[in-house]
C-alpha cells in the first residue's frame, strides 16, 4: 500500500481516552501536502474540528493532532492507525491532558462515491 492509497474521506467511530463508554462519530479527511506529508482534518460529532499532520510507513499512519477545547484550551495528541486496507483504518490515540491510564480508539471506513445512475 502507498500513501496515495489512503487519501480520501472516511467515516469514523471512536471512544474517548477515559474509563467511560463514551463514543463519538464523525469524519476524517486525508490529503497530501507538497512534500507528501499527510494533512488530516476531523469533524467530531458535527461540531468539533481537529487538525493534524503526519506520515505513513509500512502500512502505519501516525498523525500529531490538535484542537481548541473548552475555555480556548489547545489540546494536543497523537493517533496511530494500522491501515488494514485502503478502506479501513484501525487506530488508537492519546492526548497530553487525557487520562494516562487509558487510550482512545478510533476506526475509519472509507466513504465511497455514489455511482451515477444514467
Amino acid at each position: 500500500m502507498t500513501i496515495q492509497d489512503i487519501i480520501g474521506e472516511f467515516q469514523i467511530i471512536g471512544s474517548n481516552q477515559d474509563e467511560s463508554d463514551n463514543t463519538y462519530k464523525g469524519t476524517l479527511s486525508l490529503t497530501l501536502d507538497a512534500n507528501n506529508r499527510i494533512i488530516a482534518k476531523w469533524l467530531i460529532n458535527k461540531s468539533q474540528q481537529q487538525l493534524g499532520t503526519g506520515f505513513f510507513k509500512d502500512n502505519i499512519l501516525v498523525i500529531n493532532f490538535n484542537y481548541q477545547g473548552y475555555e480556548n484550551t489547545i489540546y494536543k495528541g497523537v493517533v496511530v492507525y494500522r491501515c488494514i486496507s485502503k478502506d479501513i483504518l484501525d487506530g488508537f490515540w492519546s492526548e497530553e491532558l487525557g487520562n494516562p491510564l487509558f487510550l482512545g480508539d478510533e476506526r475509519c471506513f472509507r466513504i465511497k462515491e455514489k455511482e451515477l445512475i444514467n
